[in-house]
């Protein structure tokens, strides 16, 4: 089972440190493996996340995940989309941002790092509204039960989640925004950009996570219908459905995968090295999402998706934060790890208490 889930990322793994140790001999060998690991640590909450939408979708659909997902997710952000930045930003066409990459790696740095409050701000809206969406909704099972039982009845005031997260993006282009960090430590007003660049993060939240939720309700109404006797037309649906979720899926992991590629920088500035070693991660990441839908392991550890999400609310705080400040990788890894870990705990502990007790979902 393991090695059936995970034999791809090995594969991926060895063929990509071996072409490391080619391209630039055992230092961007070393390179690749830190940054190989720096993206599985910053992406671990994406895994759970993605666990929770995939396990909706049919066998079909969690190929496509697997398989044009990965090359959206290798080839497209973690090599095309730093690319693309430079060349939007710089006003270059695609073919002289490319001979920037590999040509003059300081300036195309610096032209990334200077891109940095437009792509913070976009992540880490779209990141938020998946946060205030959570925690807003009324759950049967709770985590934090307080807490989330306050938040559910928060969560009955209508657009409340939208209302926070523009009065959070505002506050983030006054505070954050005006003061910018750019390359070389320097500040510079880029409120205008945040705001516009949270907007659209904003709008892409509405547009694609509004769809996918609209054919998912379709189909269950279908669904039941169906059980009713009445005939239906689910087959297409269910595509549409999944169509959509599967799309939501690929926003999700391009809004967690902005960090891991800013935060690459500090470690190198090489094109190659950096797609080779996040590359890496981002294989371990999808077949981690696969594992725990196979397992049934959100089913069994019923508060890791509590943990994840949590994780996503800091991991949005942290990337509007980035906007003025640098904040290390690591402490941003680790609150991910701290929270999914705590989030577990807490599962484990819940099924020895219900096993002991002799009731359902206990696992003895």
């Amino acid at each position: 089972m393991l090695l059936r889930t995970f034999g791809w990322s090995f594969a991926v793994t060895a063929l990509g440190l071996v072409a490391a140790v080619f391209y630039g001999g055992w230092t961007a060998f070393g390179i690749v493996a830190i940054l190989s690991v720096l993206e599985i640590s910053l992406s671990f909450d994406n895994a759970v996340v993605n666990a929770g939408i995939l396990k909706k979708m049919n066998a079909f659909w969690q190929k496509i995940f697997l398989t044009i997902g990965i090359l959206i997710a290798v080839f497209g952000m973690r090599l095309v989309f730093p690319v693309v930045i430079v060349a939007v930003s710089a006003q270059l066409g695609p073919i002289e941002a490319v001979d920037l990459a590999l040509t003059d790696k300081d300036r195309y740095q610096e032209l990334v790092t200077d891109a940095h409050p437009s792509i913070a701000a976009f992540g880490g809206m779209f990141l938020l509204m998946i946060f205030l969406d959570f925690i807003f909704e009324d759950r049967e099972i709770k985590w934090l039960a307080p807490l989330e039982r306050a938040l559910a009845k928060l969560g009955k005031v209508d657009m409340l989640s939208v209302c926070i997260a523009l009065i959070v993006l505002l506050v983030s282009a006054i505070t954050f925004g005006a003061h910018a960090h750019q390359h070389g430590g320097t500040h510079v007003d880029k409120a205008e950009t945040v705001l516009l660049s949270g907007i659209a993060g904003l709008i892409t939240y509405l547009v694609v996570g509004g769809l996918s939720g609209f054919f998912e309700d379709k189909l269950e109404a279908e669904e039941a219908a169906e059980r009713a006797g009445k005939p239906k037309s689910a087959v297409k649906l269910a595509g549409k459905a999944a169509f959509f979720m599967f799309l939501y899926l690929e926003v999700l992991d391009a809004s967690f995968s902005f960090d891991g590629v800013i935060g690459a920088f500090a470690i190198t500035n090489d094109i190659v090295l950096m797609a080779l070693g996040l590359g890496i991660g981002a294989m371990y990441v999808r077949s981690l999402t696969v594992y725990l839908v196979r397992q049934g392991t959100l089913d069994d550890y019923v508060y890791l998706e509590h943990g994840a999400h949590y994780a996503i609310g800091a991991l949005a705080a942290v990337l509007l934060m980035t906007i003025r400040y640098e904040i290390n990788e690591f402490i941003t890894g680790m609150i991910g790890v701290v929270l999914i870990g705590a989030s577990f705990w807490s599962s484990v502990r819940r099924n020895k208490r219900l096993a002991a007790a002799g009731e359902p979902g206990g696992n003895p």
